[in-house]
């Protein structure tokens, strides 16, 4: 049977470990650890409340930019996710064409319980675009929430799939980059030094073209002539990348800020991080305050 609802990992681990807190303290018939439960609890909701309400200011405050006319840094797209051409990417378990899966595989024990047996996500490149351009998405490091998730199970298996399928809503955020183009990089002195050795490896190519007095040796003043000639040769390749277009890349942050994909319009994932902000400090604030009474 195929099942799909939304997949939010940190919701999930949040309320593991409720769960397990609580089961901890209900073994506890003389109740003595209720108090210390109940601050766990606390302390819990307390940093899920901060990651909550991280995501929930980063989607809330960053404008949406067009890829064409993004800055280059932290940014929010939004638009539709595509496969890069060529690529023959396809989930692990169905077999579906993708831009991104993640699988988990359960095996059933004897005693009816499920084990864990293998996992993983996929690294490859896709692509986002939107009306005016597009953009390669690194998704290596990226918190991805998908709606798309199938459970199924075949003998004593059960295999878990979440994807990103191919011209469906996709929203990011993250570190935006443009390689190549206007904003290409380029070393012009250690690009002259690199033509000069390069042109040393053909000696007699090299006094073919700038031995002007023929004795077959290049003097000082053929070589600064060699030298000018190189600088005039690097100087119209730079001019020739920066006359190509760029290539838009987004990527997990090197200041460890939020690196979010999701297949989901901003505005409900937005609604969504606030409800579980606000759950997570309303269950802070009355643990805590239960925590309190009971001790005190």
């Amino acid at each position: 049977m195929l099942r799909a609802f939304s997949f939010n990992r940190s919701e999930w681990l949040t309320s593991g470990f409720h769960l397990v807190i609580l089961v901890f303290a209900f073994q506890d018939e003389s109740g003595r650890m209720c108090p210390y439960a109940l601050g766990a609890v606390a302390v819990v909701s307390f940093f899920a409340w901060v990651l909550s309400y991280r995501r929930y200011r980063s989607i809330r405050d960053l404008p949406t930019s067009k890829v064409a006319s993004a800055a280059q840094g932290y940014v929010e797209l939004f638009g539709r996710s595509e496969r890069l051409e060529g690529d023959p990417l396809v989930s692990k378990l169905s077999g579906l064409p993708c831009c991104w899966f993640r699988y988990y595989i359960e095996r059933q024990t004897s005693g009816n319980k499920w084990q864990y047996e293998d996992s993983g996500t996929s690294v490859a490149h896709f692509l986002l675009e939107d009306e005016t351009g597009r953009c390669i998405i690194s998704p290596e490091g990226a918190e991805v929430l998908s709606s798309r998730k199938e459970v199924w199970t075949e003998g004593n298996y059960r295999y878990t799939e979440w994807l990103l399928l191919p011209q469906g809503p996709l929203y990011a955020v993250g570190e935006f980059v443009t390689r190549g183009g206007a904003n290409a990089e380029l070393d012009e002195t250690a690009d002259v030094s690199a033509t000069l050795a390069e042109w040393k490896e053909d000696r007699a190519k090299l006094r073919e073209r700038f031995d002007l007095n023929g004795d077959g040796t290049i003097d000082l003043k053929e070589w600064e002539l060699a030298r000018l000639e190189a600088h005039r040769e690097v100087r119209r390749r730079h001019a020739e990348i920066r006359a190509r277009d760029g290539v838009n890349l987004l990527r997990k942050p090197h200041d460890g800020r939020l690196f979010l994909l999701a297949n989901e319009v901003p505005e409900k994932l937005g609604r969504r991080f606030a409800f579980w902000s606000g759950l997570h400090l309303l269950i802070f604030f009355g643990a805590g305050i239960a925590a309190l009474f009971l001790v005190f």
